[in-house]
């Protein structure tokens, strides 16, 4: 049995956009480029043909696996979740004790997360040690340097 991969609406709905654009239009230029390699003659010593099969390899490993998420996508409603405390699909804004400065964070799964946006995996150290964190309280993270500690200023919902 596959396990449940978290997601919010709207990773979820990434994951469906990407899923159909790697089937409508990718798979659809990665034919026509083997139409095209097949076209010049002998393919046992043909480079463009191996590019494209290589190619074609990785788009079909790219789609199982896009679609082994979304099979498997439990949704996090971040507007629903109740409570003072960081939970999965919501936002909260934190100040390093240290540096004093202030980050806004969307804790989402794994299978979006994206630090350069402010989407943390609820699986990475800073995701971890903020769920079930509330307002105004301190919490450490344990990192390569040593340990940075945040103060929660605010949990919302996101959009």
């Amino acid at each position: 049995m596959s396990e449940e991969i978290l997601l919010t609406q709207e990773g979820y709905d990434a994951k469906i956009a990407e899923l159909d654009e790697l089937v409508t239009t990718k798979r659809s230029e990665i034919a026509e480029r083997l139409k095209e390699a097949i076209s010049y003659g002998d393919i046992s010593e043909n480079s463009e043909y191996d590019a494209a099969k290589n190619e074609q390899a990785e788009l079909e490993d790219k789609i199982a696996k896009i679609e082994n998420i979304i099979k498997n996508a439990k949704i996090i409603d971040g507007k629903a979740v109740k409570g003072d405390r960081v939970n999965l699909g919501v936002k909260v804004k934190v100040r390093n004790s240290k540096t004093k400065e202030e980050n806004v964070y969307i804790i989402v799964g794994s299978a979006e997360a994206d630090p350069l946006e402010g989407k943390l995996s609820n699986e990475s150290p800073v995701g971890k040690a903020l769920l079930g964190a509330k307002v105004k309280e301190k919490v450490a993270v344990k990192v390569p340097d040593g340990e940075i500690k945040y103060e929660i200023l605010s949990i919302g919902k996101s959009k």
